[in-house]
């Protein structure tokens, strides 16, 4: 069977992109959670931490539903988004990184949090004696401590935001060259009985997952 190389690259461009593009909107902004909730306790930290992590425990396609009435053209976020753009955010790559950010948000926000509560508060607190400011103490002590964390967690955002199927095939669909990613790609191949394709697509994420977590342990 002859491959379109063009057709075969498409889906595969597209999720590296909205990989990357994922793992580092969903690290920074589960890092900046993850500061604020570790080893501190408050009114309502309980319900907090039950939203954050709600994704996880939800299967996707639910997630899915959400953010397709979230973001439909009848709600208020829909509705601003078409008025500045004159385009709809459902069913664009944009949608499917949104998707794999709540999607991935979770594994994240845990990795990270872990982390961040593995510091030893003393040694932040002598930081601190010294006079550092708490920009010098998350600098130069908690993030270097908390380095394989935050490392184990951004390779996870990546690997979802790759994986992701459910969620984005409700908000993004599945549009040759435009939406269709390499999970999508590999159900409809299977689902048309191209195993030959199919078994490509699914070597090409075994490739891109395996580098990825090469760079990531010699980095460590």
């Amino acid at each position: 069977m002859e491959i379109n190389w063009t057709d075969f690259f498409a889906p595969v461009w597209l999720s590296v992109k909205i990989s990357v593009i994922t793992s580092i909107i969903v690290f920074l902004l589960a890092t900046l959670a993850a500061r604020k909730m570790a080893g501190r306790k408050f009114f309502g930290h309980s319900l907090v931490e039950t939203v954050l992590l709600l994704p996880l425990v939800l299967p996707p396609t639910v997630v899915g539903f959400v953010l397709l009435v979230i973001l439909g053209r009848r709600s208020w976020i829909g509705k601003l988004y078409e008025q500045f753009t004159e385009h709809t955010i459902l069913f664009t790559w944009g949608a499917a990184v949104i998707a794999a950010v709540v999607v991935a948000f979770p594994l994240v926000y845990r990795t990270v949090k872990a982390g961040f509560e593995g510091v030893e508060k003393d040694l932040e607190d002598a930081a601190r004696a010294q006079g550092a400011s708490e920009l010098q103490v998350l600098r130069y002590v908690t993030l270097p401590l908390a380095s394989r964390s935050l490392a184990a967690g951004y390779v996870l955002g990546f690997a979802r935001g790759l994986g992701e199927f459910g969620a984005t095939i409700m908000v993004a669909g599945n549009i040759p060259g435009r939406t269709q990613t390499v999970p999508t790609a590999i159900y409809v191949a299977v689902d048309g009985g191209n195993m030959t394709l199919a078994w490509m697509w699914v070597c090409s994420i075994i490739v891109i997952s395996a580098l990825m977590l090469m760079f990531v342990n010699r980095r460590s």
